[in-house]
């Protein structure tokens, strides 16, 4: 695990204990009384007074492969199956309904039903936004809850793996969406190509004013994208998947060439962005990012564990970032920030990849000890 500028540097032992006076330096605060614009008002945890670490506390189970999460403007989650192709929703009372099966995904591999993501004006427009594996391609679709899926966005490739999926709006108003390479690994040097790229458009589909080449393409050189989200500076900030040796947190710049294949994690060239920080793929192969406050909270898929990167505000990073919940629930799927300040993950243990134990698989709401990890 690195952070810029250095390249590699051995997370000892002590850094848990880090990890515990990072957490009591951080807060969500508590969580107010339950209102429609919340999601569930779950019970706290027990703890010892002043004991400090991170505590995850069950919103749903027995869920098929949760891939994405998004919140209605009345604390409603609604989030994905990838192995199912249904849409489910979780109530501010708790309870889990099925929402609608989308037909036209086509499971298989790591395709599905991936990302989703709710419009800003859902209270004008009603639309929520999906990700997913068609018979052919993957796809951007816009629907009403319910409804049938209007495809927006066609011809993004397909593969078995590395479908990318992440969705979601930015603070300028546009859908952004990552899009895996599928293990055609020059497509992501080639800008005609929406392999290998993170995408800027607007509601219909099309590409956002101000995108570097007049189309789809906001940034290139990517691997497999999943994970992404925006401080409170409007700096976006992605996870990428690396190959043998390096996983990587990238602030995306507009037309940036993030250099695979040719480089994986810090490469110091000029024509390649470096990444701010990476981890050996063992210890993360992260999927999801949140940004609560002044922390980014990326969820570890191979790696079993959340790692808390303390942001400095202006595109960068401060100190050394930190593991919590290590191997507490196997592999961690989605990361997001709730309307509450509290961060909610997804396993992702009957995917093939893990060994899923009795409840699998959750969602789960994260806070911290009495104070939480959510605002400096």
């Amino acid at each position: 695990m690195t952070s810029r500028p250095v390249r590699s540097r051995v997370l000892r032992a002590a850094a848990v204990l880090a990890a515990a006076s990072l957490l009591s330096a951080c807060a969500f605060g508590d969580p107010p009384p339950n209102d429609p614009g919340e999601p569930p008002n779950l019970p706290q945890p027990s703890q010892s007074e002043g004991q400090e670490s991170a505590v995850a506390e069950i919103v749903a189970d027995n869920l098929e492969v949760p891939w994405g999460i998004a919140f209605l403007p009345d604390g409603t989650a609604l989030f994905t199956e990838r192995d199912t192709a249904k849409i489910r929703s979780i109530g501010t009372d708790g309870a889990v309904s099925d929402v609608q099966t989308v037909d036209e995904a086509e499971p298989a591999g790591e395709g599905g039903l991936l990302g989703i993501a709710v419009s800003p004006k859902y209270a004008e427009d009603e639309l929520v936004f999906i990700y997913y594996t068609a018979a052919d391609d993957n796809r951007i679709a816009r629907l009403k809850l319910g409804g049938t899926p209007e495809p927006i966005v066609t011809g993004i490739p397909k593969g078995s793996n590395h479908n990318g999926g992440g969705l979601g709006f930015g603070p300028d108003g546009f859908l952004y969406a990552s899009a895996g390479e599928t293990y055609h690994t020059e497509l992501a040097q080639d800008k005609k190509s929406l392999g290998g790229k993170i995408l800027r458009m607007k509601p219909d589909g099309k590409p956002a004013p101000g995108n570097p080449f007049d189309s789809l393409v906001y940034s290139y050189g990517h691997r497999n994208v999943q994970g992404f989200a925006w401080d409170e500076a409007k700096n976006m900030y992605a996870i990428e998947f690396g190959q043998d040796t390096w996983d990587e947190l990238n602030l995306i710049e507009p037309g940036g060439n993030y250099g695979w294949p040719e480089v994986e994690g810090v490469g110091g060239d000029a024509k390649y962005v470096d990444p701010l920080v990476t981890w050996a793929t063992g210890d993360a192969s992260c999927s999801g990012a949140a940004i609560t406050g002044n922390l980014l909270i990326t969820s570890c898929l191979r790696g079993e564990r959340l790692w808390l990167v303390t942001l400095d505000g202006e595109g960068g990073v401060t100190g050394e970032p930190q593991p919590v919940l290590e191997g507490q629930f196997g592999r961690l799927r989605a990361a997001v920030a709730a309307p509450d300040g509290s961060v909610w993950v997804s396993t992702s243990n009957k995917d093939g990849r893990g060994e899923p134990q009795a409840g699998d698989d959750k969602i789960l709401r994260i806070v911290a000890g009495s104070s939480g990890i959510g605002k400096a």
